[in-house]
């Protein structure tokens, strides 16, 4: 998982949300000589933050570094430097010596001019964490030309909103709400469901169900009584467990609140998320093996020979090494769908369930050793149980494509494609478990959990057929894209939004006389989907939508690029709006205060607001009610 840590710590490249900056930063340039002028960057970080140095190792922290998007007439002249008290300690997280900056740095880079009519844009990146969390890569944007002057200030608000297209100061101008936003969901608690039913499924793979008995017996030979047997069986299962969180508060500890919401849009780590899913499931199909370092092993079976409770702990880190081949794509399945939630604990809480499960057989085991002589033999239903969970991952790893699919526009995977894929994923794999897909050599007779579990995987597909031609289907609707890209028939019951352009909106409001409705919204958005599919197929929520209000979804992740990108001041920090979906995310930032989808408010055609906020909630009475209420 080091390995995803650091693609992910590269791809989150944009800041998210508002609110207090535990890192200012002004930027200006210099005259040094004739032929060289000096980039200089001044960072005024908060108590308790600091700021990597240049130069990191590749396995590390963010390191800080310039990158040009377009430079002419300048190159540069050495590496970046920097002024200030650098610290130097060891790291347990990246298992390495770091180096960084507390309370202020300047950094500078020195450029030789070939050309007076020099042009150079580009950023400052760095990387910044505290005790608990860290920020995504944080950018500091400059652009100069010509001769240099002595100082550049940061952009004031106004004059940065201004430049968008399509600003206005009083359609954009901030409201304030009477009350809360109210959501219900139980994200967390289904998480934590989901990852203990991913312990389940992992005990009854090759590299974990034999270790059981094998394991179990050990400590009560080990043990000259009985109770001491079953006390070391419950250190082994805490161990488990705690070897498993431990991963979870690493992630969240690397990319901390704001980049773990950036995961369930960001398009690029849609598309990592997707191959990493294939990989995975290819890896279930035995293609290859996916394994650790030997020494990794090796190094703690020795510490694990020790006795005492370090000598338990150890195995128990021996165990999760050796079961890695089978438990890393759960695992690795399981942390993408914790980091898609955008919450801070959702890879803790994923990892207690995941380990959990794993844990209570050891445990149990110990305390009713007869049950080891009821355990089903190693089998054939292993690589049947394998099998399966690689079509599992297979088919979520669409849902990742779909994302950056429609962030993109590439238009390469309708819903009806998408739900066809998915029922002859569903037809292969009750194929497989009847035996007709596998390879006589291999060809084993099903059992009656392999017949079942066919026949579970047939109706499933039957199941699906309606949904090429548009049925909703609610119970996986938070997978499929939206209906809005179906080509063969649509739900009629489905209100779709007449606009996806904020001011088009309200100029039709102003004409029909009916007030706006505002979806934020997103790809990505699982949430977002689950609305659509739950709620708005309600006959009399679309009904009132249609009969009452104009209806715009404004997608937060579009990555069209506007025609002029703009860099704006942001609670004094400078952030560059290039795409549609940027704009639609300050909007929703600067007038509602907000950054979390789906979010819903009523405006009039001036931007005023009438009635909001409201958040996901699948109750379609509730939804109604907010409708119609004054």
């Amino acid at each position: 998982m080091t390995l995803l840590a650091c693609i992910l710590s590269v791809l989150l490249a944009s800041p998210l949300g508002s609110g207090s900056q535990p890192v200012r930063s002004t930027h200006s340039i210099k005259n040094v000589s004739a032929d060289t002028v000096r980039l200089v960057f001044d960072l005024t970080i908060q108590d308790g933050w600091h700021v990597y140095s240049t130069g990191l190792s590749g396995s590390g922290p963010i390191s800080a570094e310039v990158e040009f998007d377009n430079i002419q007439g300048v190159q540069p002249i050495s590496g970046l430097q920097f002024k200030g008290n650098e610290i130097s300690q060891f790291d347990p997280v990246f298992s390495m010596d770091v180096r960084f900056f507390k309370s202020k740095v300047t950094f500078w880079q020195d450029m030789l001019i070939t050309d007076p009519a020099y042009v150079m844009e580009g950023s400052l990146t760095y990387g910044a964490c505290n005790d608990e969390s860290c920020l995504p890569p944080q950018h500091v944007e400059f652009n100069h030309s010509g001769q240099p002057q002595a100082e550049s200030a940061a952009l004031p608000a106004a004059g940065g909103l201004s430049e968008i297209q399509g600003y206005d100061p009083e359609l954009w101008a901030p409201v304030s709400y009477s009350s809360e936003l109210e959501t219900k969901g139980n994200s967390l608690w289904g998480l934590f469901l989901t990852s203990f039913l991913g312990g389940l499924i992992a005990l009854l793979t090759p590299c974990v169900w034999p270790v059981i008995p094998m394991t179990v017996s050990f400590f009560l030979k080990r043990s000259s009584t009985r109770r001491k047997a079953i006390r070391d069986a419950v250190i082994y299962g805490l161990s488990i467990i705690a070897v498993y969180v431990a991963l979870g508060l690493a992630i969240t500890l690397i990319f901390g609140a704001n980049a773990l919401n950036a995961l369930s849009t960001n398009a690029i780590v849609n598309i990592v998320f997707f191959a990493m899913l294939v990989a995975f499931a290819l890896s279930f199909f035995g293609l290859f093996e996916i394994t650790l370092p030997s020494g990794w092993s090796t190094g703690t079976d020795r510490k694990a020979a020790a006795a005492g409770l370090g000598g338990i702990f150890f195995m128990a880190l021996t165990l999760t090494i050796v079961s890695f081949s089978c438990t890393g794509p759960i695992i690795g399945f399981l942390l993408v769908d914790a980091a898609s939630t955008g919450s801070i604990l959702a890879p803790t809480i994923g990892m207690l369930g995941f380990s959990t499960a794993m844990a209570i057989p050891f445990t149990l085991f110990a305390l009713f050793p007869g049950w080891l002589q009821s355990l089903p033999k190693s089998g054939g239903w292993m690589d049947r149980v394998k099998v399966t969970l690689g079509f599992v991952e297979l088919a979520f790893s669409l849902k990742f494509l779909s994302v950056a699919d429609m962030a993109y526009g590439w238009n390469i995977l309708p819903r009806d494609l998408f739900v066809l894929l998915w029922i002859i994923m569903a037809i292969l794999l009750g194929l497989y478990l009847t035996g007709l897909l596998q390879r006589k050599a291999k060809r084993s007779k099903p059992d009656a959990a392999a017949i079942v579990t066919a026949l579970a995987s047939f109706a499933f597909a039957a199941w699906l057929v309606p949904g090429l031609w548009g049925a909703p289907l609610k119970a996986i609707s938070a997978f499929t894209p939206p209906m809005t890209t179906q080509i063969f028939g649509q739900n009629t019951q489905m209100v779709e939004a007449q606009y996806t352009d904020y001011n088009k909106a309200l100029n039709a409001s102003k004409v029909s006389g009916k007030p706006v409705l505002i979806d934020f919204t997103g790809y990505g958005c699982v949430n977002c989907r689950k609305m659509e599919a739950s709620v708005w197929t309600y006959p009399e929520v679309s009904q009132t939508i249609r009969d009452n209000y104009i209806l715009v979804s404004l997608y937060v992740d579009d990555k069209t690029p506007l025609e002029n990108p703009v860099t704006i001041d942001e609670n004094g920090t400078k952030v560059k709006i290039r795409t549609v979906g940027d704009k639609w995310s300050l909007l929703q930032r600067f007038k509602f205060g907000a950054n979390a989808q789906p979010f819903y408010v009523v405006v009039d055609y001036k931007g005023k607001l009438i009635k909001g906020p409201y958040g996901f909630d699948t109750d379609p009475n509730n939804f109604r009610r907010f409708l119609i209420e004054n």
